[in-house]
């Protein structure tokens, strides 16, 4: 079931849903609007990426903190989320883009759109443009939107996992898929 404006509401005035900073005035009747955040991460020599190898996975990153980003036409960059999001063990959320932003041809992420019951810290994006024309985004502004799911508790929710590697991240984090075992 997903949770409509009264209920994501009730959840985050209730404590079960945490939204920090939270601004009502972002409650959708499906969703709540999150904003950018910025802090930003991009590849920017060339190399072969190893998800293996933590070494290439963090060579050649350059980062900034700044209140703008430009995103240049086919550029990838992680940034995060200006909200900490923290989800009890019975609902899960997916981060959608806004449309308005979409419609500049800024993709917000890639395939990490899922968020496990239990996930506590900022959302890393994966943003891409795909417009032919640099697009500028703004620290502050609504970016995405997310929509929550109720579900049966889970048994192991993400903050109780030995294995959750982006449990509590407040920057925009790099993949860490090097922590799993190779088989």
């Amino acid at each position: 079931m997903i949770l409509v404006d009264w209920q994501i509401r009730d959840r985050i005035g209730r404590g079960f849903i945490t939204v920090d900073p939270f601004d009502p005035s972002l409650i959708q009747p499906n969703s709540i609007d999150i904003r950018l955040g910025n802090h930003f991460v991009w590849y920017g020599k060339d190399g072969i990426i190893d998800p293996y190898d933590r070494a290439s996975v963090s060579a050649g990153v350059e980062e900034a903190t700044a209140d703008s980003f430009v995103l240049q036409p086919g550029a990838f960059v992680l940034a995060r989320t200006l909200e900490t999001i923290g989800l009890p063990d019975n609902i899960v959320a997916t981060i959608e883009g806004k449309s308005s932003i979409a419609r500049l041809g800024v993709t917000l992420h890639q395939t990490g759109g899922w968020i496990d019951a239990g996930f506590r810290g900022t959302i890393t994006l994966e943003m891409c443009n795909v417009n032919n024309r640099p697009v500028k985004v703004y620290a502050g502004m609504p970016i995405g939107q997310l929509v929550f799911y109720a579900t049966e508790r889970a048994e192991n929710p993400y903050f109780r996992k030995t294995d959750a590697k982006y449990l509590g991240q407040t920057q925009a984090t790099l993949s860490r898929y090097h922590e799993n075992p190779r088989k």
